[in-house]
């Protein structure tokens, strides 16, 4: 297939709705807008949750509770599967390397390493944090696993 055969699917294609062309065409007159007031006037938008300027239900009631979102560390995760993948001359793994390889996005963000896989050969792995099961199956294979 090629970018000039691709075809839309059926029902993808759309009349382009035409407001204000007379009462025939289903958009006339006010134009799907409705009567008169702020919402029929041009370059009008009310923000959600705006009341008129009644107070908010938002502002009115309690906020409780704790939200991490803004404290949270960014952690890349990695598998053993994704490590055991690796070109067979790498020996030693850390963030840089593992950004070179497309396993994560860049080398400055933490490394988690988890256990999901096998992993058969001894590397030395350096990363912020690392799962129980990982560290037990870098160290069975012979590798390290390097808390930095």
């Amino acid at each position: 297939m090629k970018l000039h055969e691709l075809k839309n699917v059926p029902g993808a294609i759309h009349r382009k709705k035409r407001v204000g062309c007379g009462e025939g065409g289903g958009h006339g007159k006010t134009s799907g807008r409705g009567g008169k007031g702020q919402s029929a006037r041009s370059g009008s938008s009310i923000r959600p949750g705006f009341e008129g300027g009644q107070m908010p239900l938002y502002r009115k009631l309690p906020h409780r509770g704790f939200n991490n979102y803004e404290f949270r560390t960014e952690v890349a995760v990695v598998n053993l599967r994704d490590l055991a993948g690796l070109d067979a001359s790498v020996a030693e793994v850390d963030a840089v390397s593992l950004a070179k390889a497309g396993l994560i996005r860049s080398g400055e963000k933490a490394v988690k390493v988890l256990g999901d896989g096998e992993i058969t050969r001894a590397l030395k792995v350096t990363a912020a944090k690392f799962s129980e099961s990982a560290k037990a199956k870098i160290e069975k294979a012979g590798g390290q696993a390097i808390v930095g």
